[in-house]
């Protein structure tokens, strides 16, 4: 690490493990949930210890659905809440692996995963925590091509080397693999000097990636199409906060990308897609972005970006792809998309 990003993961360790004691200790609702939680997970997360709970700072839901069996990293997991919802929604043939570099707490995480493992009726844990770097995953021997969801909630923003990061992440999923993660971005560039100032870093403001450089990072470590699943203003509501970044809008966003190759633009191929069901959360209709609702049994045109991320992830089970990228018609004719502030709801056929 360099001097700055050692003095921005001291900053923010004190941040986590002096200044705030519980989410009321938060100046901002920056690192505040404002996504809704669809019932089944809400109904989860009431089983969760309300310790764990107290200290939980997210600022989404980033717990995508069809994930019985599977292999779950949590950046930055703090006291583990995800981590604890993800045990039981994974079963205890699935796995949930949490990362963070604050002691104090992933100390909790540790005193309570018994008490979950007893809640779930597990005759063993099915979840491990580690402390260490999100940006040093290969230094906790997460291996490449192992993992098949990497998530984090309000987490990514607070690391100095986001490059780093994402590079890592996209090392250890596996082909077909999942990054869903819900994260503060801002509507500019955030001047240099407010970007060091510990309390901004701390309340997720202050190292929130403005939504364009987000974009050419992705392309940068070989992600050429993520979507996003959902948008939410945030308010602020904090005299002084406001009058350092006032200019600046802040937005929770969920964001979700696969280890799949696919281009830069969504192409035209003539393709249909159809949910055929059997997601169990899913009953119904299949969210995959902001702008992509498919609805059970019924015939959707998309681009081949989608048709591939549909087909070569693990919900290739449940979908049905009629024709291939033989004859191409140009780009496929997207327009602007609506946002979604419904986690239950999304408008529209476009890409």
């Amino acid at each position: 690490m360099n001097s700055f990003e050692k003095q921005t993961t001291t900053d923010v360790q004190k941040y986590y493990s002096e200044t705030l004691q519980s989410s009321e200790d938060l100046l901002t609702s920056a690192c505040c949930p404002v996504d809704a939680m669809t019932s089944y997970i809400r109904d989860i997360a009431g089983e969760i210890h309300s310790e764990v709970t107290a200290r939980f700072y997210g600022c989404g839901s980033p717990i995508p659905n069809a994930v019985l069996g599977k292999t779950i990293l949590d950046l930055g997991c703090g006291t583990g809440r995800d981590a604890f919802i993800f045990s039981k929604l994974v079963g205890e043939q699935g796995e949930v692996i949490g990362i963070d570099m604050t002691a104090e707490q992933l100390a909790v995480a540790n005193e309570y995963a018994d008490y979950h493992r007893e809640q779930f009726g597990y005759e063993k844990s099915n979840t491990t925590f580690h402390h260490g770097y999100i940006e040093e995953l290969a230094e906790l021997g997460i291996e490449d091509n192992s993992i098949d969801i990497v998530t984090s909630n309000c987490v990514l923003n607070l690391t100095a080397d986001k490059k780093k990061v994402f590079s890592e992440i996209f090392r250890v999923l596996k082909p077909g693999g999942e990054l869903y993660f819900s994260d503060v971005f801002a509507s500019r560039r955030i001047p240099e000097e407010l970007q060091n100032d510990p309390i901004l870093r701390g309340e997720c403001l202050g190292g929130a990636l403005y939504t364009e450089d987000f974009r050419r990072l992705m392309v940068e470590v070989g992600c050429n199409d993520h979507r996003v699943v959902s948008t939410s203003s945030i308010a602020i509501n904090n005299a002084d906060i406001e009058s350092k970044l006032g200019m600046v809008e802040f937005l929770s966003v969920t964001v979700r990308a696969f280890k799949i190759d696919v281009e830069d633009r969504c192409e035209d191929y003539g393709q249909v897609a159809w949910y055929r069901g059997g997601i169990a959360e899913s009953p119904q209709k299949f969210i995959l972005d902001d702008h992509h609702v498919f609805e059970k049994d019924r015939p959707m045109l998309v681009c081949s970006n989608t048709a591939r991320m549909l087909q070569k992830s693990r919900f290739g089970d449940f979908f049905e792809i009629q024709g291939d990228e033989s004859t191409h018609y140009g780009l496929f004719d997207c327009s602007t998309p609506t946002i979604n502030k419904d986690a239950d709801a999304a408008p529209g056929p476009c890409c």
